[in-house]
């Protein structure tokens, strides 16, 4: 039986994503009420298209979608246990996932070639913008080699149980990035037993939320610690 790796925090694994040298800022959009996914999905990619050709600046997109289920490329059809929502295959990578309101889907839209063309590190500063905006509410985010996301410890639940708060699953065409993060800030839990999130069954490994652990936060106060943590790894807002 093999043991899982060491888990890698912030400070082993920080390095920011700033732009090259007189880029413009990143455009900071927050849509109102609940955005369809496909709506979603086709904005994105016209939009890395624009990106791509010099057409747009750089943008994050701020969502909340109805409830739903998306199954990225690595999805398998038994992870699917009850349709309970619609559910969309996607080209993002990762397996299955729910997105629903109380949770904040950030699409990210970043051309890497002004940046690091590098995936592993644009991955890695994704998780690093995750657990900077988890920190601002002492909340100790996590990353595993061997689980994808953002995760939490849960030692009130039993030894060695941890629960997800945040997902991660990208997509780069023409080196411009979209698909993002989602932040569970206070989504209805047990929509998410409709499917085995990104894969995982292991009992003691679980779902949460800020609200779950105990945090009352509001969606613009996130969004505000949010746009504080990106300005950190990847540069200026507008």
């Amino acid at each position: 039986m093999t043991q899982n790796p060491a888990p890698q925090t912030r400070d082993a694994i920080s390095r920011p994503m700033l732009a090259a040298p007189g880029q413009p800022a990143v455009e900071w959009r927050i849509a109102e009420g609940l955005t369809p996914y496909e709506a979603a999905v086709a904005f994105m990619e016209a939009r890395a298209e624009a990106i791509a050709d010099g057409a747009a600046p750089e943008l994050v997109w701020l969502v909340e979608h109805p409830p739903l289920y998306t199954a990225g490329t690595s999805a398998q059809d038994g992870d699917l246990r009850e349709a309970r929502f619609p559910v969309h295959r996607t080209g993002r990578g990762g397996q299955f996932t729910y997105h629903g309101p109380g949770q904040r889907v950030a699409y990210v839209m970043l051309d890497l070639k002004r940046r690091t063309p590098d995936v592993r590190a644009f991955v890695a500063a994704l998780e690093d913008w995750i657990t900077t905006t988890l920190a601002a509410y002492n909340i100790r985010g996590e990353r595993r080699e061997d689980r994808v996301g953002v995760w939490v410890k849960r030692p009130d639940k039993g030894e060695g149980f941890e629960d997800k708060i945040a997902a991660i699953g990208i997509r780069l065409r023409r080196w411009v990035t979209f698909h993002g993060i989602a932040i569970n800030v206070e989504p209805e839990l047990d929509h998410f037993s409709g499917i085995v999130p990104c894969g995982i069954s292991v009992q003691k490994y679980g779902v949460t939320s800020l609200v779950d652990l105990g945090l009352p936060v509001t969606m613009p106060e996130v969004d505000m610690a949010l746009r504080a943590a990106f300005e950190e790894i990847f540069g200026k807002t507008v």
